[in-house]
């Protein structure tokens, strides 16, 4: 078999680079007689196959790619949604049993921990009207995701609204907008709901509209404020809080010797108030043929009322309502913190055109429109400074603690702010592909995915849970008929049955892997999902690239060197002084040293310049050489005495020589260097526990060794073609875990073949944000041993969450046998359990 290697650019449709759509068409290729490899690059952007030529053409391999892409294009579609009213990780698990049930649903992941939904569906079978009314029968509320030319809602918290005059003012002013199909005004609420068409008008110019009428519309997730707010903005904490109080009125009734009616009728109330939401929960379940928590809790209590135990019923019903409170307002904060990206972007932009200035929605800002950014105002959209200077805080894209100067040519992003200068930026993005709107795209992606360690406690859960249902029914029907008791047996069947849902467990590892997710793209790390966050826990090798990650990428200046008793500033000088008309990296690297030293860069007269060699001109009425070694030579000087150039060419360094007709004054040696704090970067990875750091590049061995000395690296190999990094990765990740760090674009190869691809340097660079699993935003190297540390920490701290539920579960199961186990001593145990898990896992938040 003659065997080739095919690398080319691949290109799939909108929502058919996913990983499930990528594996058919690696299945529909390996089914091609002749092909024996496919490989497809993180994001989805290049294609490598190996194949027989004398079998399978490659016009037979283009058009194969080129059919399934259109397969799936035609009828796949993807849709990310937001929920509401998930109350416990049952409820996730609930809405995915309900819709992997509609035929054309394909695949669909609810995470709990973030209250979103990914859904991918065949649109030829099932539309999103059917996908959002099966979650909206289980009882939950969906918001349809925005879809070209489709029909949007959203709704708004109105400020100022206090009459039904202001209201049919705001309704009809917002019917009277293009493309809206209905708008209503709740005034005791204050609260604004739209319909609209998505591809006529945006959210913006709503806002706008409400604004010029003299009120304040905040979209329904910015408005929502920590603290306190949570308990009224939330109806089921106000149910939750009376029914616990008529159980206290119930038990201190008993105390001071109230009729036993009374004490009746107080916790049947307090039953009524906190589990008629739990009831119609399990119900709709039931309805779903699924079972759940809600469920299990109201059979317990009605179980509990049924052999007279009316303090057990309504405190089972409070303690779950509490627990389910606790954990609402817990994980809001999760997801707040998360949502804390979209609140960066603000939703107008003072654009001029046509020499007038006005304030747009973001939505309506063109590519090509100057915009001005006022001192403390965040940048609307990403951008090019063509005028004016200022600092800028990077912190919300890139993670970068000190603001970075701005001046034109500069790029900026969109959600970033302003200090305190006036810029005027030309918008190169559209709102909808800013790098803030990718970021919050590829975030909400990766809370959707499920870790490895998310998926075998999904496998546990599955058989946990039937098996104690079946324990608990058995244990209330065997006991009687072997002549036990029937009433002590029924209560046991009840706490058991109370202990079968795994909340804690289930919950264990998704709020511990959304909570490290937001934490990372706080501090600038993009993290695809929860199993490149688990990756980097594990990871025992790292793997760099050279040129661009742990170098500049860019000539700099490294050593002045006086030959002929010439001070090293004036060696400098001269060379600044006739490289000053040139775009050439080495003279650009002269100009920049220069400047950095305060030196005054000189007019030249009489300049000449020889293509490929220097340039020369008169300083000062002096006639003065700057190039190579060999255009020196050319004019008759000797550069053999010249002891430095022999070790500069060994260690890659570029030697500027600076002399007269009649002798050599000294010379500049350029040469790439280390970024800042490469060397701490490497350092801290060590104490983290990495084996060996490996520096992997394409250039000569000289230039290798010297930056391997500096930086400390273990070892390195040079003179690589990208196919031989590839070869070096898999040596790699044959001993363990291995992570492959580069720029992103000349890398792609060895990222994918690496166990984790980092790719750094990634804000604003399209193929640098979607190439690998991990994205490090600024060109900090020290994010990398913070994305290592916080991948060890998630690991430890899922690790820690799974054995502490198991164990709980254990001694709650435990507790049944001698009969010590009460029905409200299951419930605050489940809960508490779950409690405790989602708190611990929340100590991630802290991580940035």
């Amino acid at each position: 078999m003659r065997e080739q290697h095919l690398s080319l650019p691949l290109l799939m449709p909108a929502g058919a680079d996913c990983d499930r759509c990528l594996s058919r068409l690696r299945e529909a290729l390996l089914g091609l007689r002749g092909i024996e490899a496919v490989q497809v690059s993180p994001g989805a952007t290049r294609l490598t196959v190996q194949y027989d030529p004398l079998l399978v053409p490659l016009e037979l391999i283009e058009r194969k790619v080129h059919e399934v892409g259109a397969e799936l294009a035609r009828s796949l579609r993807h849709a990310t949604l937001p929920l509401g009213g998930l109350d416990c990780p049952d409820c996730a698990v609930k809405v995915e049993r309900a819709l992997s049930r509609l035929p054309g649903v394909l695949w669909v992941a609810v995470s709990f921990a973030a209250s979103s939904m990914v859904v991918e569906y065949d649109a030829e079978q099932v539309g999103p009207q059917a996908i959002e009314a099966t979650v909206r029968r289980l009882g939950y509320e969906v918001r349809p995701a925005p879809a070209p030319g489709g029909v949007k809602a959203a709704t708004f918290f109105l400020r100022g609204v206090d009459c039904g005059a202001c209201a049919g003012e705001i309704e009809a002013r917002v019917r009277a907008l293009p493309g809206v199909r209905q708008a209503s005004v709740d005034v005791p609420a204050a609260s604004l709901r739209v319909a609209f068409e998505d591809g006529r008008l945006s959210e913006g110019r709503i806002i706008h509209m409400v604004g010029e009428l003299g009120f304040r519309a905040v979209p329904q997730e910015a408005s929502e404020a920590p603290g306190l707010r949570f308990w009224l903005r939330d109806r089921r904490a106000a149910t939750t809080a009376a029914a616990g109080l008529l159980v206290g009125l119930g038990l201190a009734g008993t105390a001071l010797g109230a009729p036993r009616p009374a004490g009746i009728v107080l916790y049947a109330l307090a039953m009524l108030l906190g589990g008629a939401p739990v009831a119609r929960s399990g119900l709709l379940a039931l309805r779903a043929r699924t079972v759940d928590m809600n469920l299990l809790m109201t059979v317990a209590a009605l179980g509990a009322v049924a052999i007279g135990e009316w303090l057990e019923g309504a405190m089972v019903v409070f303690l779950f309502a509490l627990g389910n409170t606790l954990q609402r307002y817990t994980l809001e904060r999760t997801r707040r913190a998360i949502r804390t990206l979209i609140s960066h972007c603000p939703a107008e932009a003072l654009v001029r055109r046509d020499g007038h200035e006005r304030r747009l929605p973001v939505e309506a800002v063109e590519v090509g429109d100057l915009l001005l950014v006022r001192p403390g105002e965040r940048i609307p959209l990403d951008g090019v400074v063509q005028a004016g200077a200022s600092t800028v805080n990077q912190a919300p894209i890139t993670g970068e603690s000190v603001p970075v100067e701005k001046g034109p040519g500069e790029v900026v992003f969109a959600g970033t702010l302003n200090g305190a200068g006036l810029l005027e930026v030309r918008v190169t993005r559209p709102f909808s592909e800013s790098t803030l709107a990718r970021i919050i795209h590829l975030v909400e992606e990766a809370q959707a995915q499920r870790a490895p360690s998310q998926q075998f406690v999904d496998r546990f859960a599955r058989y946990y849970t039937p098996l104690v249902l079946a324990a608990a029914v058995l244990g209330a029907a065997l006991p009687p008929l072997a002549g036990w008791p029937f009433e002590p047996w029924f209560y046991r069947s009840l706490a058991l049955l109370l202990v079968a849902c795994p909340c804690a467990l289930v919950i264990s590892t998704p709020v511990a892997i959304v909570s490290a997710i937001g934490a990372a793209s706080r501090a600038g790390v993009l993290i695809k999902g929860g199993i490149y966050l688990e990756r980097a826990g594990a990871i025992r090798a790292v793997a760099f690239d050279k040129t661009g990650t742990l170098t500049v990428g860019r000539p700099q200046v490294t050593d002045v060197v006086s030959l002929d008793g010439v001070p090293a500033d004036r060696v400098l000088q001269i060379a600044a002084g006739l490289e000053r008309g040139s775009e050439h990296p080495v003279a650009t690297a002269i100009l920049a040293e220069a400047r950095r030293r305060r030196l005054e860069v000189p007019e030249v007269a009489g300049f000449q310049a020889t293509a490929g060699g220097g340039v020369e001109g008169d300083l000062d009425g002096e006639h003065f050489l700057v190039g190579s070694p060999r255009f020196l030579e050319t004019r008759g000087l000797p550069t053999e005495a010249v002891p430095a150039l022999e070790t500069l060419a060994r260690e890659g360094r570029t030697a500027v020589l600076v002399g007269t007709p009649q002798r050599i004054l000294g010379l500049v040696a350029v040469a790439d260097t280390p970024r800042h704090r490469a060397r701490e970067a490497i350092a801290r990875l060590r104490a983290l526990g990495i084996a060996e750091v490996v520096m992997l590049t394409g250039d000569q061995p000289g230039v290798a060794q010297r930056i391997a000395e500096e930086l400390g690296v273990d070892t390195w190999q040079a003179g690589l073609l990208p196919e031989e990094k590839v070869a070096a990765v898999r040596s790699l990740k044959a001993r363990g875990a291995v992570a492959m760090v580069g720029d992103g674009i000349n890398d792609a190869p060895a990222l994918a073949a690496a166990s984790l691809g980092v790719a750094m340097g990634a804000a604003g660079t399209d193929v640098a944000l979607e190439s690998a699993d991990v994205a490090l935003m600024s060109d900090d190297l020290l994010q990398l041993p913070f994305l290592i540390a916080l991948g060890q920490q998630t690991l430890r701290t899922i690790r820690a969450n799974i054995v502490f539920a198991l164990v709980a579960k254990a001694v709650v199961l435990a507790l049944i046998v001698p009969g010590w186990l009460t029905l409200w001593l299951a419930v605050a145990g489940d809960m508490g359990t779950s409690l405790l898990v989602t708190l611990y896992g929340m100590r991630l938040l802290r991580a940035a």
